[in-house]
């Protein structure tokens, strides 16, 4: 998955408690602007105005919060796992609990819908959304992301190998 395929582990962030979407929301622009030194109001309100248009909750417990942004260059990425799941009005009605935000660069918007129409295909295999709910740690989260397996909707052999030490 391209646009998460490099995420640094400082880009991840687990089990983070919010008391609904907008407060999520808010949570993420402001880790996303403390990394970056994009004003966290910016990116709140440019996230947020997409989110007015129709929730980015896609179902399965999954949000794509995203943006068009003119101050940056390339694109900027952060995974979010909640916890506990809130209600992002999701068109299956499931609560989110997966969340993946990308701000991508307004001059490059014409390679914007490639890069989202390959994570919605990472983001429908169970076994992916499976493995980044059970992960422990960042780096968990960036090698489940960094994995081919997904292609074949095949869980990776460390997540699997993780798997049976456990049982």
């Amino acid at each position: 998955m391209m646009t998460f395929r490099n995420l640094p582990p400082e880009n991840i962030t687990l089990d983070l408690a919010t008391k609904g979407k907008h407060s999520a929301l808010a949570k993420i622009a402001t880790r996303i602007a403390q990394r970056t030194a994009l004003d966290h109001r910016m990116v709140l309100r440019s996230i947020w105005r997409r989110e007015r248009h129709g929730s980015t909750g896609i179902g399965h417990g999954i949000a794509v919060p995203h943006a068009l942004l003119h101050p940056i260059s390339s694109p900027v990425t952060w995974f979010t796992r909640l916890a506990p799941p809130i209600d992002f009005k999701s068109s299956d009605l499931n609560p989110v609990d997966l969340v993946f935000t990308i701000l991508w660069p307004r001059s490059q918007a014409h390679t914007f819908l490639p890069a989202l129409s390959q994570l919605f295909r990472f983001v429908r295999a169970p076994l992916f959304r499976e493995e980044l709910r059970l992960a422990r740690s960042a780096d968990e989260v960036m090698a489940i992301l960094q994995s081919e397996a997904w292609a074949k909707n095949q869980r990776p052999r460390a997540m699997a190998a993780r798997r049976v030490a456990v049982s």
